[in-house]
């Protein structure tokens, strides 16, 4: 599987809209056949919050359903696959409340985003549970990367783990490339 940008119909009228956030029937005919099994939230109140690269390792690697519903974010994926021809390549996606798009982010792929707002809140499905002895990241400047965050030349804020995290030539990928390598969304 690859990332995929989803954007759900919404229906509207005087009084707002209607959309179905999730629905495995749609998810199902784009292929992305997964079984999310919890749910999370983030908050952050400072535009310029960065959260990433992030990803859980086998056996509790995990896919994400992400959105953002409230506010806007720059979100990515990275390409974490050994022996894919895309490795080390990332997409990005603006993710927004008012447009109410999706980033589908399948195992094998770090993920990490920017906050372009003050007060966005972020809500993404796992396919697997929260495992802290799998948790790991990428460093979100690795020059390898060269992922063009948008910043206007300002300092992120940052966990004290973000600002930690090894660069991609210090890892070695847990993931197995699986023939589709990354493509660019339209």
């Amino acid at each position: 599987m690859i990332p995929r940008r989803i954007v759900p119909s919404r229906f509207g009228d005087t009084r707002g809209w209607f959309t179905e956030s999730y629905n495995k029937r749609a998810l199902t005919a784009l292929g992305i056949d997964c079984d999310f099994v919890q749910d999370n939230h983030s908050f952050s109140a400072a535009s310029g919050t960065l959260r990433g690269i992030h990803f859980q390792a086998p056996p509790h690697a995990q896919a994400k359903l992400v959105r953002c519903v409230a506010g806007a974010i720059w979100d990515i994926a990275v390409d974490l696959r050994a022996g894919s021809p895309t490795y080390g390549r990332w997409v990005a996606a603006e993710l927004t409340a008012a447009g109410g798009e999706q980033l589908f982010i399948p195992v094998g792929f770090g993920h990490g985003f920017v906050t372009l707002t003050q007060n966005a809140e972020v809500a993404y499905k796992t396919s697997d549970y929260y495992a802290p002895e799998s948790e790991a990241g990428i460093a979100w400047n690795d020059p390898d990367l060269a992922i063009p965050w948008p910043l206007g030349g300002a300092k992120p804020f940052l966990s004290e783990k973000d600002d930690t995290l090894l660069r991609l030539a210090e890892w070695e990928s847990p993931f197995t490339y699986d023939g589709h390598p990354l493509v660019e969304f339209n």
